[in-house]
């Protein structure tokens, strides 16, 4: 059979009956066609649809991705009785926490605290300074650890190895306890502020995870101390400098060599 199709802002007219509406124009031909050029052209629409479609999650996933915050120099070790983790932090996203941290950090803060609470997919959580270390503290590290900080809340998102502030119920009592990820928790966005991520020792999670726990309360929490028995911290950039600095010795060393072989040739 043949029949009569003309668009108009989106509205396919067959023979003259009703109208039949479509989310997107279909054809754009005036010509006479047949059911079946018309159902190879909507078929190749929903092809081109699709295809637009897959582009645009793409893109979304391309997005997500280059919005990862930046992280900063800085590096921080705690060396647990389970191995090493190493995580950066996020000085852009929230600079008040990433300064104090790192600060207590600095100070030997962490030294002898613990991870008091271990959920599997869910949270390793490092105790306070203040109540959860076993050697004493002095008035400079007291002074750090009882201080609370303003919740740095963001649209970074809760994935495995992000750092996130442990608090009250006010949104403002962040003192020195934090959890390392061990799984996505978006129930947790823009609730808890998030100031860093693991960037090495995902092993070490790994076994945390498989450690025997009890639960007490809300909290699952191992049965034997995991001890934070020391850390250390160190600058990525100032490591980079040292080999640009070797690198200009070794240039300059060269240089020298070519100067006084001249100086030799021509001022014997």
């Amino acid at each position: 059979k043949i029949i009569s199709s003309v668009r108009h802002a989106g509205v396919i007219v067959l023979d003259g009956k009703s109208p039949t509406t479509f989310s997107l124009p279909v054809l754009t031909l005036t010509q006479s066609l047949s059911l079946d050029q018309i159902g190879a052209k909507m078929a190749d629409t929903r092809i081109l649809i699709l295809g637009l479609a897959c582009v645009v999650a793409f893109l979304s996933v391309v997005k997500a991705l280059s919005h990862e915050p930046e992280l900063g120099s800085a590096r921080v070790v705690f060396q647990t009785s389970y191995g090493d983790i190493e995580f950066g932090f996020y000085p852009k996203v929230a600079p008040k926490t990433v300064d104090h941290i790192f600060k207590l950090v600095r100070l030997g803060g962490y030294n002898t605290n613990h991870i008091f609470r271990v959920d599997k997919g869910f949270v390793a959580q490092v105790a306070d300074v203040a109540s959860g270390r076993s050697a004493p503290m002095n008035e400079e590290q007291k002074k750090e650890a009882e201080k609370t900080i303003v919740g740095e809340f963001s649209d970074v998102k809760h994935v495995r190895g992000t750092l996130s502030m442990g608090r009250y119920d006010d949104p403002n009592s962040a003192q020195s306890s934090f959890s390392m990820l061990l799984g996505d928790a978006p129930h947790l966005d823009r609730k808890y502020a998030v100031f860093g991520k693991v960037t090495k020792g995902d092993e070490t999670l790994r076994k945390l995870e498989e450690v025997p726990t009890r639960r007490e309360g809300i909290f699952v929490m191992p049965t034997e101390r995991i001890t934070i028995l020391s850390t250390y911290y160190y600058d990525t950039k100032m490591e980079s400098c040292e080999e640009e600095r070797s690198v200009l010795r070794r240039r300059l060393q060269a240089s020298f060599v070519e100067v006084e072989r001249q100086r030799m040739k021509c001022f014997p």
